[in-house]
């Protein structure tokens, strides 16, 4: 016979003796850590593979979205200057797929649209009273432990899950500029980031005025340049 070291997938139940105490889980991480990782599982109609390495990730998670409202000292730090247009895009881009993601009832992938909420704003370092105080009340639904709390050390008396939910606003969503895809002889050689509705010809010249392209165009005759609007930019030389 062949022995065989491995991992074997069974469900839990009972008579097995594998199930997991949510007690004891809730006591290492709490309430929130658990009702998140249960839905970041996958789909709700779906059979998963219950890992509790994964819970690890999500505590992580729900500790860098709380210091997003606090210092280093863990003290409630918030400013009232107004968000930038990068912050409220995050903003508003996490309140849109979240609607969606509520409305077909996939909450993993509403899990994850806050994790890349959090991510995003730690680098743009966002304590914006404006961004978190809605965020807050996005998360009530997911972690609503994590969400009442923070909604009191805001300074609001009533419940959060007693506010309107956060509608987004297409206009923070637009995009100012189009990171075209340069190529010479069609071949990709340089993205350079312009004004989305710039024109062709001024297109054209930010190209060929651009450091990346003297490289390309040294010693060569400029042919035909084509330009496709918020596609792509071709420069065929010879």
């Amino acid at each position: 016979g062949k022995y065989i070291c491995g991992w074997e997938v069974e469900k839990m139940s009972k008579s097995l003796y594998n199930v997991q105490n949510p007690d004891e889980l809730i006591e290492k991480y709490g309430a929130d850590t658990l009702r998140l990782y249960e839905m970041f599982l996958g789909p709700i109609e779906q059979s998963k593979p219950w890992d509790t390495k994964g819970i690890e990730g999500v505590f992580r998670f729900i500790k860098k979205f709380w210091r997003l409202f606090h210092n280093g000292e863990n003290e409630l730090e918030l400013s009232d200057i107004e968000p930038t247009k990068d912050e409220l895009k995050v903003l508003h881009k996490t309140i849109k797929k979240l609607q969606e993601d509520i409305e077909r009832f996939s909450f993993n992938t509403g899990v994850s649209a806050f994790m890349i909420c959090a991510n995003e704003l730690t680098d743009l370092k966002c304590n914006k009273r404006a961004i978190l105080e809605p965020l807050t009340i996005l998360i009530a639904p997911y972690a609503p432990h994590l969400a009442e709390e923070l909604w009191q050390l805001l300074g609001h008396n009533e419940s959060v899950v007693d506010v309107a939910y956060p509608e987004h606003n297409e206009e923070y969503l637009k995009e100012s500029n189009f990171s075209y895809p340069v190529s010479f002889n069609g071949k990709m050689r340089f993205m350079i980031d312009l004004p989305i509705d710039m024109g062709k010809e001024d297109v054209e010249k930010a190209v060929l005025a651009a450091e990346e392209a003297q490289r390309w165009l040294e010693g060569k005759t400029i042919r035909k340049i084509i330009v496709v609007p918020k596609r792509i930019v071709n420069v065929v030389v010879g």
